[in-house]
């Protein structure tokens, strides 16, 4: 009995087993700590300089397009070069696009496109170095403990979502907007020395001296050609492209709520709370076989939390909707990421991950922006209904004509791969 229940919580055994896992798990925790005090700073700046949805609407542009152009190269770097340096130049350029935010603000800037542009260096770096970290726990981690691995990295974003805004609401409040951007610099810096101590990752194929190779043909087509991998992709597209909320939630606070800051922390809060109790229960989760349905079901289930959350009147309902959306998408994410990177063979993993990548995280901003738009034209109320009502039906399309990804059941859990070969046996027997 003890077993069971102890299955059904988190699954630790990534940070045990592997210390390279480890520390990239801490430098990803910490830089996304800063990511989202900045984020949350961001927001404020651009409220503050706009006053409008179209504005908030805007940084959704300014990181959605850029991770669309340097998402998808970025996959190509991972799959040519060695996969460590790649991450190690793009970190330091997130750096530098922090440096940057933190002297436009001691500046007192007022031009927007200035701070877009800036939002939007930061988002190119980590953009082409995103598919190249998405490869790392399967390299680094036996094959059955990655997923729990993935879990894990969720559970960090979560908590990270649900500390940053409430910092960032701290920090703002005693000290100013730079003393925010600063915070995210600082924890780059973090970042980049955990990213130093990884071992070397070259692609599979690649030579030992210089780590790079002539990548595979037919990296992006296979997407297309595994129903698994399209039916993942646009399950989450169509969950974040049509009901994105964050760039709503100033529009909502200050017609609903007053414009207190404070309660505008608590919507990203709310949704950390429900992502982290999702992460804190994921043993479960990542032990579930039929991973298609269970992200399908799950993105459903957050198309009609924000449907709810649009409609909600009292605080605590608003807050009980967006926490049943933030767990939603912690299960999404989860199974998305996992069946993703277990279809993928190695020599294509970079490429396929800048997909995912391109999807999973541009997605949400257009989204964003999406939701500024028809805010604007109508109201925050109707665009969120719309919004949630819509990937419902989108949704429900992915799962009627998509059969395999009905079908699909996560494979056995892989003998430990021996060194040298980890990626050959994290995907042996495993593509389906």
């Amino acid at each position: 009995m003890k077993g069971r229940v102890r299955v059904r919580f988190l699954d630790t055994r990534p940070l045990r087993s592997s210390q390279s896992f480890r520390d990239l798990w801490i430098g990803t925790s910490v830089s996304q700590v800063g990511g989202q005090i900045a984020n949350m700073a961001v927001l404020a700046q651009v409220w503050d300089l706009t006053g409008s949805p179209v504005g908030t609407g805007a940084i959704g542009l300014a990181t959605g397009l850029p991770m669309v152009l340097f998402g998808l190269l970025g996959g190509t770097l991972a799959d040519t070069f060695d996969r460590r340096a790649v991450v190690r130049a793009t970190t330091a350029g997130q750096l530098l696009a922090a440096a940057g935010l933190c002297a436009q603000a001691l500046a007192d800037n007022r031009n927007v496109l200035l701070l877009l542009a800036l939002v939007a260096m930061g988002t190119s770096s980590g953009a082409l170095g995103a598919p190249a970290r998405r490869t790392f726990p399967v390299r680094l981690l036996p094959g059955d403990q990655v997923a729990a691995g993935l879990a894990l990295t969720n559970v960090s974003f979560q908590a990270a979502m649900l500390a940053g805004p409430a910092m960032a609401g701290l920090i703002i409040a005693h000290w100013d907007l730079s003393a925010a951007y600063a915070t995210q610099a600082v924890a780059m810096v973090l970042s980049m020395l955990t990213v130093l101590r990884l071992p070397a990752m070259r692609p599979e194929g690649a030579d030992a001296a210089g780590g790079r190779r002539r990548p595979e043909r037919g990296g992006w087509r296979i997407v297309l050609r595994r129903p698994t991998l399209w039916g993942s992709m646009a399950t989450d597209l169509s969950a974040t492209l049509l009901a994105m909320p964050v760039a709503l939630f100033p529009l909502v606070n200050e017609i609903r709520f007053g414009g207190n800051p404070q309660t505008l922390g608590l919507f990203l809060s709310a949704v950390a709370v429900g992502g982290i109790t999702a992460g804190l229960l994921s043993g479960t989760v990542t032990r579930w076989h039929r991973g298609g349905l269970v992200q399908m079901s799950a993105a459903g289930v957050w198309g009609l939390a924000l449907a709810c959350f649009g409609l909600a009147g009292p605080l605590w309902l608003a807050l009980g909707c967006l926490a049943v959306a933030g767990a939603a998408d912690t299960v999404s994410v989860v199974t998305r990421s996992a069946l993703v990177q277990l279809e993928t063979p190695d020599a294509y993993r970079g490429r396929v991950s800048s997909v995912e990548h391109v999807i999973g995280v541009a997605g949400p901003e257009l989204g964003n922006f999406r939701g500024g738009l028809l805010a604007s034209a109508t109201s925050a109320s109707f665009s969120l209904v719309f919004g949630g009502l819509s990937a419902i039906l989108a949704i429900a399309a992915v799962a009627a004509t998509n059969a395999p990804l009905r079908a699909y059941r996560t494979p056995p859990a892989a003998a430990k791969p021996v060194p040298g070969i980890a990626d050959a046996a994290a995907t042996t027997g495993q593509i389906s």
